[in-house]
This record gives structure tokens, sequence and C-alpha cells, in this order.
């Protein structure tokens, strides 16, 4: 792991591309910004394992994560793609594991320092549950969709 300081307005504008921020004004942004830690991890980095706790977000500035459980990959994620958001609201064990593919630009989000900021701007909040809300009615399209499909 190496560590790099991309100038807060490229933070800002990474930002701005993600979902869980995209109506979060620029002002709130660049406070946020400043927040976030950065890492940039090696190709085949184990970022977290299933059941760890989780206390971190991650948006992905650059390169590529899978998402497995064991050997069987769920998905993969590149460029302004978040993960671990749920570990910012709860403590629970994570639900898979994440592995970089290729060098990964990450910033990060710990919960304590996102419960502060969400106590001083109110739009993280409302921000973080649109995502949370769309997240959730794309699972149950999905589980819909596999019923139909056994009937």
């Amino acid at each position: 792991m190496s560590l790099v300081m991309v100038p807060i307005i490229e933070r800002v504008i990474t930002l701005k591309t993600v979902s869980i921020f995209s109506q979060t004004p620029d002002r709130i942004l660049a406070e946020l910004a400043q927040l976030m830690e950065e890492e940039i991890l090696d190709a085949d980095t184990n970022i977290f394992m299933k059941d760890d706790v989780g206390d971190k977000m991650y948006v992905i500035v650059s390169g590529e994560v899978r998402v497995h459980d064991g050997d069987t990959t769920i998905t993969q994620l590149g460029e302004r793609a978040i993960f671990g958001e749920m570990a910012l609201l709860d403590n629970e064990p994570r639900s898979a594991s994440i592995t970089t593919m290729k060098s990964t630009h990450l910033l990060t989000l710990d919960q304590t320092t996102f419960f502060e900021l969400m106590e001083a701007q109110i739009e993280i909040a409302h921000g973080v549950i649109r995502v949370l809300s769309k997240q959730l009615r794309e699972r149950l399209a999905d589980l819909n969709a596999l019923r139909a499909e056994k009937q």
C-alpha cells in the first residue's frame, strides 16, 4: 500500500460522479474530500474479507476490484464505484470479500468521520438514504425476477 495526495478539487470532481454524493453541494463535497483518506493498493490485494467487521466505505478513483465469496465472483467494480457503504451505518460483518484486480487508487471514509459529517451536513444523510433505498429496490427486483423464473 502506498499513499498519494490528490488535490482537493480532483477529489471533489470524483465524489460528484459517485451516486451516493451526486446531489451533494460542492461546498459539502469539499469538506468531505478533506476528511477522506487515500490509498493505492497493488493488484491481488485483499481489501477486506467476508465476515470481517466493517467500519469504512471506499470510492474507487482508478483501478478495479473483484467482489467475491471465496472463488465465486459476484461482480467487478471499477472507477467511480463505491463499496462498503453499509459499514458506515452499522458494524455488521462484511457480506463478501473485495480484492483488487490491478493497482487501485481508493478514497476511504470511516464510520466515525461519516457520523460527525452527517450531523453537521444533512445533505450527506439524504444521499446515503437515496442510494441505499435504490440498492434495496434493485435487490427486490432481482428477487422478484428470480421468483418469476422459478414459476
